[in-house]
């Protein structure tokens, strides 16, 4: 499946995680959190945490609370942001599931007090184990991880990141490794090309503004809302768009927003462009007429400012979030527009919007659907199967074998089959709780 990362290393001595994920998704999925884990809590010495999404952090204060007192391990930024992430998981689950609560505060407290940060290509040893972090390109702070034994070596890819990314450092690629582990969550998609985002934004702004709409942006918290901040400023400054109000209204966004500031000048984490920008003194996420709105009161007050207008908020499949509440006032609106920037699953009121319904259900009202839908996928964070396949070809000289995971079916098993008639490496999709020996 696509969420709930979580591997276990055994070598010699030693045993450690790599990912402690939470399943997302349907209720079924939800419940398989409170299982206990398929292990002893007590006898793991190291944790390794790629980024800060929940699929890959959202059961480690679980581990905590049951027993787990060794050091995690991740960069600078993943830790920061996975701090947020997991308080704003616990809120939603206190106020969704009272009585079934994963952890508590005190247990992410407890896991942070034990988070250590690492660097990119400073490799570091646990016993008899190296380990080296490489970004990912997916997110602030992404990383892939290869560890090596005495005897052979294995690379956690991770959530692989689309290029070109407006604002972080690209992929960075591992080139020998004797077996990797391939994320899929679009091994058989090719995206947009990711180079049309910001003329599609620029014509997408124009249109509503003409019509004198408002503009509407389900939006994730953490890389899609910053890298719309730093393409709406390029707009602005560039002055190729209409002066208008921008209302980011999202208070997980906000926070993890200055987190990106945190790591602004640090050349570890952003693309040359950024940097240059940031050093010439423009402030990429601060320009005329933009608002963040923290509070519910302020976020109220986006009503009575007249269109046309953006509002970006969460949640990005609006399942849930301040989106709905824009949604249910301005769907009924034809002059109005909702720019879907993000994939959008089965099931979700994204997803039915995107594939045209003229009335969806929000929090128990049928709300017409008048505005223009319009959607576009070169916004995704995640490689597509190009992208996906040159990651694992940067290895194929030194690979035994690659695992596809992290991906439904109709995506992982194609990708397995290219990376065995493409590069003539054995690629398998591994099931759940399957346990392999790397020799």
């Amino acid at each position: 499946m696509v969420t709930g990362a979580l591997y276990l290393l055994e070598d010699k001595d030693v045993r450690i995680l790599v990912e402690c994920g939470m399943q997302q998704g349907g209720r079924f999925c939800e419940k398989n959190n409170y299982k206990p884990f398929p292990f002893d809590v007590s006898t793991i010495d190291a944790v390794f945490i790629t980024h800060a999404h929940l699929d890959h952090t959202g059961r480690v204060p679980k581990l905590i609370k049951e027993g787990y007192t060794g050091p995690i391990y991740s960069t600078g930024p993943t830790k920061d942001a996975a701090y947020e992430l997991l308080l704003d998981a616990h809120g939603l689950m206190k106020h969704e599931h009272p009585n079934e609560m994963l952890y508590d505060i005190t247990d992410i407290d407890k896991a942070i007090a034990q988070w250590k940060s690492v660097h990119y290509r400073k490799p570091f040893s646990l016993k008899h184990l190296t380990i080296e972090f490489r970004s990912a390109g997916h997110i602030l702070g992404s990383a892939s991880i290869k560890i090596n034994s005495s005897e052979t070596s294995v690379v956690f890819s991770g959530d692989l990141g689309n290029i070109p990314a407006p604002l972080i450092s690209t992929t960075d690629y591992f080139t020998d490794a004797d077996y990797a582990l391939v994320e899929s969550a679009y091994g058989n998609r090719v995206h947009e090309p990711a180079e049309e985002r910001s003329t599609i934004l620029e014509d997408i702004i124009e249109d509503t503004a003409k019509t004198g709409g408002t503009l509407m942006i389900p939006s994730f918290a953490m890389e899609r809302t910053q890298d719309l901040l730093y393409e709406l400023d390029k707009l602005v400054e560039g002055h190729r768009i209409p002066e208008l109000p921008v209302f980011i209204d999202s208070p997980l966004a906000i926070k993890l927003t200055y987190i990106y500031k945190k790591y602004f000048r640090d050349p570890e984490f952003f693309n040359d462009e950024v940097l240059k920008d940031i050093k010439e003194g423009d402030e990429i996420f601060n320009f005329p007429r933009l608002q963040f709105t923290l509070t519910s009161e302020q976020s109220k007050h986006i009503n009575n400012v007249p269109p046309p207008k953006v509002v970006v908020a969460g949640s990005g499949m609006s399942t849930g979030g301040r989106i709905l509440f824009h949604e249910m006032r301005y769907l009924p609106d034809p002059n109005s527009t909702l720019f879907i920037v993000g994939f959008q699953p089965e099931g979700s009121l994204g997803r039915k919007m995107l594939e045209g319904k003229k009335q969806v259900t929000i929090m128990h009202e049928k709300i017409p659907v008048r505005a223009r839908v319009a959607a576009f996928g070169g916004y995704s964070a995640h490689a597509d199967r190009p992208l996906l396949l040159k990651w694992v070809g940067e290895m194929k000289k030194s690979l035994k074998k690659v695992f596809v995971v992290q991906g439904e079916l109709d995506q992982s098993i194609p990708l397995a089959k290219s990376i065995r008639d493409e590069f003539a490496i054995d690629g398998q999709v591994p099931e759940q709780g399957m346990s392999v020996e790397l020799t």
